[in-house]
């Protein structure tokens, strides 16, 4: 049929800031530099001060932020990361890049985010840090990871990568633990065209360290002070994050409306619908509901000419390229295995008209 109903639609952001953008492109191309000048300078002092914290560190991807993250902790070898299993693999992978063991714990059933009550069982000596994911746009439960972190001195590392811009108790996430990761990936709340990633930390010392191990290890003088590798977010893509970054208020408010009407849409069939955490913004990333019989519901929904996706057919545990570098805690994956089947995300994105769909969607039920 005709009609296509896309799951995530970067191309209508675009669409939305065109002539903003290209501007911003012309005027770094023409002017320069390319690499770690002033567009990445300014979009630095723009995110930390959006986040109202001291520092903010361009680099190449939000996978790199968290692995340059713990590397500054030093974090490596021998020790174990904290995190759970129902996450993009990019948690997990940068964990493996740093030498350290993913320790795999549950989540909450109804936020689908870490479980606190299960971080405790976990800890061993060779625990060095936490990393919360704040998973399709909701908070995870920070007092709770904090309190925890602090009685066994943890470090805190906050997955931002889906949650640009919600809010925890008055506090912005990223800005909580020790240090805030983002990915700009191009469908991310905030997006790039293209690779992108950032830390944001009221740390000094890892912010200097961060600035050097991004770029082989290099001082001011490009001598290099301890090993380090090639992680720069680029002039264009600082740009455009620039631009974007004026809007992402806006539009995650627009986010917000729209899984308001998909509450109202959806409110008598048999989906379980998102849950919001309560003194919280959800950003809504990602419009996640569960149903008995999803994959049924996903080929209806095709038909109908509506993509939907599922975030994540296999959790981490779940990639045979892991098994052997991850250790699942006592606690087991209970409710991750209980939801991993049922999870379907529909369409969400600040341009998407669900009232111009809502009779497409509806008729898929």
């Amino acid at each position: 049929m005709s009609l296509k109903i896309f799951c995530g639609n970067p191309q209508a952001q675009f669409q939305s800031y065109r002539q903003e953008i290209l501007d911003a492109v012309a005027r770094v191309c023409e002017n320069g530099p390319y690499v770690l000048g002033p567009e990445v300078e300014a979009f630095e002092s723009e995110f930390a001060a959006y986040h109202n914290v001291k520092h903010c560190i361009g680099v190449g991807s939000g996978t790199d932020a968290l692995a340059l993250t713990m590397r500054a902790f030093e974090i490596g070898a021998s020790d174990e990361v904290i995190t759970v299993s129902h996450t993009a693999l990019a948690t997990a992978a940068a964990i493996v890049m740093t030498g350290a063991t993913p320790v795999l714990i549950d989540i909450e059933e109804d936020y689908y985010t870490i479980d606190p009550s299960k971080i405790e069982e976990a800890i061993t000596l060779k625990t060095k840090a936490i990393i919360p994911v704040h998973l399709y746009g909701q908070p995870c439960d920070m007092d709770a990871i904090m309190a925890i972190a602090k009685k066994h001195n943890l470090i805190v590392i906050e997955d931002c990568a889906q949650a640009h811009g919600a809010i925890y108790k008055n506090s912005k996430v990223g800005t909580i633990g020790d240090a805030g990761c983002f990915s700009f990936y191009p469908t991310k709340n905030l997006g790039a065209i293209g690779d992108g990633g950032a830390v944001v930390t009221n740390n000094t010392l890892i912010n200097d360290r961060l600035k050097r191990i991004r770029q082989y290890g290099w001082d001011h003088n490009r001598v290099s002070q301890e090993l380090g590798v090639v992680s720069r977010l680029d002039e264009l893509q600082a740009a455009i994050l620039r631009i974007k970054l004026r809007y992402l208020d806006e539009n995650n408010l627009k986010r917000q409306k729209i899984a308001k009407q998909y509450k109202n849409l959806l409110s008598n069939s048999d989906l379980q619908l998102p849950v919001e955490r309560l003194g919280c913004q959800h950003v809504y990333h990602l419009y996640v509901v569960r149903s008995d019989n999803r994959d049924v519901l996903k080929s209806k929904l095709s038909q109908h000419g509506v993509d939907a996706g599922i975030h994540y057919t296999h959790s981490v545990h779940m990639h045979p390229g892991y098994t052997d570098k991850i250790r699942i805690s006592s606690g087991g994956l209970s409710v991750t295995e209980k939801i991993i089947s049922k999870i379907l995300t529909f369409p969400m994105y600040p341009e998407f008209d669900l009232k111009a769909c809502a009779d497409t969607i509806k008729a898929s039920l």
